[in-house]
């Protein structure tokens, strides 16, 4: 998502927008429902099975999720709205009958009665607060991973997708990609026993990260409204080449490596060892140095690297607790004994995920590619009973999924990624960057105790600030 100049509009600021923000009571209409008998004609699709769309965030990623949304015959992408006009231009031009905004909550105020659902795109430190309102529109809402910045909003999105009965998905494509589900038939059929460690590593960043905040730049792009592009995050001035990437590596506004690639790589675990909620977390992270002998600190920024443990406790599919350890900056684990000198790891060597068992081994690429048994010889003759339908187009199909889904109805049909299983996994990632945060705070690794009832670190209090932020006002996000 994008934005334009720093100064807020009379729009942005007035007593009806601060009242919708804060409220969001506005009542959802419901749009005719024509049966396809009435209309008749071969292959023509009746208006009540069409979804009308609002994408917020039309550039980048945001792009591709409204054009895949499209590729589904069954989505009319009915209003984009994006806070940068240089961003949006492609997405204008591919859908020139879909209505343009700047800002969502104007969209919303003016046109909930017009669209049935909403695919968010946008920095992570706003995919909360457009998402909660669209909820409480009655719509359904497409979210780009991570689910949210903060734990406390994953666990309000979690329960908002019940309270407001909406379908819902995570765009972490891989969850509906036939690997995930290779890999928990292998482990069901007992073909690596009992896993009790998993490994998970990306080459993330590939954006600047644990350095000092830079200059402020006076000349906003015209295109570009700074201050919605801010949105809940502190009100700062202009810096260059923040949008549309590098913000990733800003605590205000991203979560790292970790939010990143840890949807993708970390799914695969939750879906089959059935793991949700970590009992504790620990971290340690790469130095930064502004010259040969100093070593810097930036608490700003996330660091260059680090190295995560997270225990999670016994569940009905493992005999007792697992050990995930996230890498990032590079870092790998020990290269598995099983794998020939030449051998590669295979696909996209960069990121993947390495399931240890009592009886063997397996492991994955980014999105649960290239599902691989070790010794890798294994694979190809390995039997196990499918267990788990296959999404059509895998990947791909992660978005005629989520459409045919709304079309049908709250409860109708089961998605990769719903909240209810998107939720406990963006908690357990931002989870780990409290540890990562806990190691800034203390000067060294700590362990830190997680009461998942009461939401919070029992034996440090300090990193609690980091579950729930201050918002900005004018975006407070309130249950």
């Amino acid at each position: 998502m994008t934005e334009e100049k720093e100064t807020t509009t009379n729009d942005s600021t007035s007593p009806s927008r601060r009242d919708f923000i804060k409220s969001g009571a506005l009542a959802a209409a419901g749009f005719m429902i024509v049966p396809r008998f009435v209309l008749g004609g071969t292959g023509y699709t009746a208006p009540s099975d069409m979804l009308n769309i609002a994408g917020v965030g039309a550039g980048g990623k945001g792009e591709s999720d409204i054009a895949n949304f499209a590729k589904s015959g069954k989505a009319n992408i009915a209003f984009l709205c994006d806070v940068d006009d240089r961003r949006a231009a492609k997405s204008r031009a591919a859908f020139p009958k879909a209505k343009y905004y700047k800002d969502w909550r104007e969209m919303y105020d003016k046109e909930h009665k017009n669209f049935d659902a909403v695919s968010v795109s946008t920095p992570d430190h706003n995919h909360a607060i457009i998402t909660y309102h669209a909820m409480t529109l009655g719509k359904h809402v497409y979210v780009q991973k991570p689910l949210t910045h903060d734990i406390w909003e994953a666990r309000l999105l979690t329960e908002a997708a019940k309270k407001y009965k909406v379908v819902t998905q995570m765009g972490n494509q891989g969850a509906s990609n036939d690997g995930t589900r290779l890999m928990s038939e292998w482990y069901d059929a007992d073909l690596i026993g009992d896993v009790h460690t998993v490994y998970c590593w990306t080459n993330r960043p590939v954006w600047p990260q644990g350095i000092k905040w830079p200059d402020p730049q006076p000349n906003i792009p015209k295109e570009l409204d700074w201050d919605l592009w801010l949105g809940t995050a502190p009100k700062k001035d202009y810096v260059d080449k923040l949008v549309p990437f590098n913000w990733r590596g800003w605590w205000d506004y991203g979560t790292g490596a970790l939010g990143d690639m840890g949807c993708h790589l970390v799914e695969a675990p939750f879906r089959v060892l059935g793991i949700q909620y970590a009992k504790d977390v620990q971290a340690s992270v790469g130095s930064v140095y502004v010259d040969e002998f100093k070593q810097g600190h930036f608490p700003e920024s996330c660091p260059p690297s680090s190295h995560i443990t997270l225990t999670f406790p016994k569940t009905n599919k493992t005999k007792g607790d697992v050990t995930l350890h996230w890498m990032d900056g590079g870092i790998q684990p020990e290269r598995p004994i099983e794998l020939g000198a030449s051998e590669k790891w295979g696909g996209e060597e960069g990121n993947g995920t390495l399931f240890i068992g009592t009886k063997g081994k397996m492991y994955a690429s980014t999105y649960s590619d290239a599902a691989t048994l070790l010794p890798k010889e294994r694979t190809a003759s390995a039997k196990a009973p499918q267990k788990w339908a296959r999404v059509p187009g895998g990947a791909n199909g992660h978005y005629a999924q989520w459409v045919e889904g709304c079309i049908a109805g709250y409860g109708k049909t089961e998605l990769s990624s719903s909240f209810e299983k998107a939720g406990p996994l963006t908690e357990a990632l931002l989870m780990a960057n409290l540890a990562v945060r806990g190691h800034e705070l203390k000067g060294g690794s700590i362990k830190l105790n997680w009461d998942n009832n009461a939401m919070k670190v029992t034996n440090f209090d300090a990193v609690n600030q980091y579950i729930k932020r201050e918002y900005r006002p004018g975006f407070e996000l309130k249950a």
